[in-house]
């Protein structure tokens, strides 16, 4: 049997009807009998402040800065034989942390325990479960866009049959088109229900907003319709289409198209990263993510003079004599450096802005944004709509996107300078007369819009940058060769983490010939 891991994390009166600690929790796991004495919100919270979901430092420390950043150039690294091998021991953290009981071990738990409610408690408790549901499919797509085929109709046995079962690899479009199907249904549903106190009370995402729930469920949908768009462009093209075009049915987390929107009421942002230790920053400050890299800087936002500079990087500057000297300009250092010279000229480029990203104990966890969705919505109709209406929501998208980054730098409560948002004209020059300024030329129009959507995700959403470069190509990054056998390049998808393969291998051999790191995820077939 695979061994258990949880982690639970104080949240006052969020958790008061779940047990407070590892051991009575993990006993309720291991004695499925107990589950459904739990309470199904309190499970839905304790769903909700997953390390993953949330996410914790730890998660960017151990997964995404040494993955996914690395892999889409969204944060600096340092040129090795090894850069491009994943560790181990951390993707299997990250897998556990999904399902043992993690994401979908816990939600497992939720559906047997709901199943057990009398008619009358129902009610007020699937909207719970649906909420959890999209959280579950959002959380899943992520795992298949990192590894392919996974576990997932028979994962979770334990807590949901009483019976240990080593769970099947499921196909990985099976399993995405089933999501995408889930989240039209729940949409539907939440169109038809209004919150309830119990709801409000647990919901540590959306504090029992319907709305909020339904716009999310909606631009998920929207996401993974637009991810399979090479692969299926008919389905893609019809269902995102159908959902742009009935805003009332189909509501999105768009900011209501505003550029100078708020993020706080409008994004789905789960939140601040509360147990904030020390080792984002340490790992931002002491490490190689802290440098400024050099195509996202040098090549994208410099040449725009793009507003978002300063709240992305610092200038940085060179120790004379004890005496710190400020650098005059941004600017990275190139990829190409190694990393002597790296360690000896680091002083003389930009880093990572700290009231931002290293020293901001208020940095939530993005879950949606409104840049995102309008980005998506630019995309759908440079391909199959209207290039003016394309053009409308990529340039609403960029001045969300400025906002949105400025949001984040602004709640930092350290006491660290703060950046003022610049003003109307700067935003409009910048999105009219800039290198990002809309062409009128289709396909340099797309890689426009793809460019600057990896830009917005930046490391904090390298998961969702990787996956939309392999889908797209954009952008054109020029990665080092490492000398590491196997692993001189970025890889296609993740191996499956060692201890799954020995500990579900009867299953595994079913995917053995799809375990390697040149397989393409099927979404991708540029």
């Amino acid at each position: 049997m695979k061994k258990i891991f949880f982690t639970i994390f104080t949240l006052a009166t969020a958790l008061t009807s779940l047990v407070g600690c590892k051991k009575q929790l993990d006993e309720k796991f291991q004695n499925p009998d107990a589950t459904e004495k739990a309470s199904i919100s309190a499970f839905f919270a304790e769903l909700l402040n997953n390390d993953r979901v949330r996410p914790s430092y730890w998660h960017y420390r151990t997964f995404i800065l040494s993955n996914q950043a690395i892999y889409t150039q969204t944060a600096s690294f340092i040129p090795s034989n090894s850069m491009y091998q994943p560790n181990d021991g951390y993707s299997y953290d990250y897998w556990v942390d999904f399902y043992s009981p993690g994401v979908l071990g816990i939600y497992r738990a939720m559906e047997k325990a709901y199943a057990a409610l009398p008619t009358e408690e129902q009610a007020n408790a699937k909207i719970i479960l649906q909420a959890a549901k999209v959280v579950v499919v959002d959380e899943a797509s992520k795992l298949v866009d990192n590894y392919g085929d996974i576990p997932f109709s028979e994962a979770g046995s334990l807590p949901a049959t009483n019976v240990i079962k080593l769970p099947k690899f499921d196909e990985q479009k099976e399993l995405y088109y089933q999501f995408i199907s889930d989240l039209k249904e729940i949409n539907n549903y939440f169109g038809t229900v209004e919150s309830n106190p119990e709801f409000a009370k647990y919901d540590i995402l959306n504090s029992g907003n319907v709305s909020k729930w339904r716009k999310y469920t909606n631009s998920l949908r929207l996401r993974l319709l637009m991810r399979i768009s090479n692969v299926d462009e008919a389905k893609a093209r019809t269902e995102i289409l159908e959902i742009l075009n009935n805003p009332s049915q189909f509501p999105l987390a768009d900011g209501n198209n505003v550029g100078s929107y708020d993020p706080k009421t409008e994004d789905i942002l789960l939140a601040p990263l509360t147990n904030y230790t020390g080792t984002l920053r340490q790992g931002l400050i002491e490490g190689p993510n802290h440098y400024a890299t050099d195509h996202m800087l040098n090549k994208v936002m410099l040449p725009s003079k793009d507003p978002r500079i300063p709240v992305f990087y610092d200038k940085f500057g060179v120790t004379v004599n004890n005496k710190f000297i400020p650098n005059k300009e941004y600017k990275a250092m190139p990829i190409t450096f190694t990393s002597t010279e790296m360690e000896k000229n680091y002083q003389s480029y930009s880093v990572l802005d700290s009231t931002t990203f290293a020293d901001n104990k208020e940095l939530p966890g993005i879950v949606f944004s409104a840049s995102e969705t309008n980005f998506i919505k630019a995309e759908a109709q440079l391909r199959w709509g209207s290039s003016a209406t394309a053009k409308e929501a990529y340039n609403t998208a960029l001045k969300q996107s400025i906002s949105f980054y400025y949001y984040l730098n602004n709640i930092n409560k350290s006491g660290l300078k703060t950046e003022t948002k610049p003003a109307e004209t700067i935003i409009n020059d910048f999105i009219d007369k800039s290198t990002v300024t809309f062409t009128g030329d289709k396909n340099k129009d797309l890689e426009l819009v793809y460019t600057q959507k990896w830009l917005h995700y930046g490391f904090l959403q390298a998961q969702q940058a990787w996956s939309e470069l392999r889908r797209t190509g954009y952008p054109v990054l020029t990665f080092p060769v490492a000398g590491l056998v196997n692993f001189a390049n970025p890889p296609m998808r993740l191996n499956y983490p060692s201890s799954e393969v020995s500990n579900n291998s009867k299953n595994y051999e079913a995917v053995r010939a799809k375990d390697t790191r040149t397989t393409k995820i099927f979404w991708d077939v540029n």
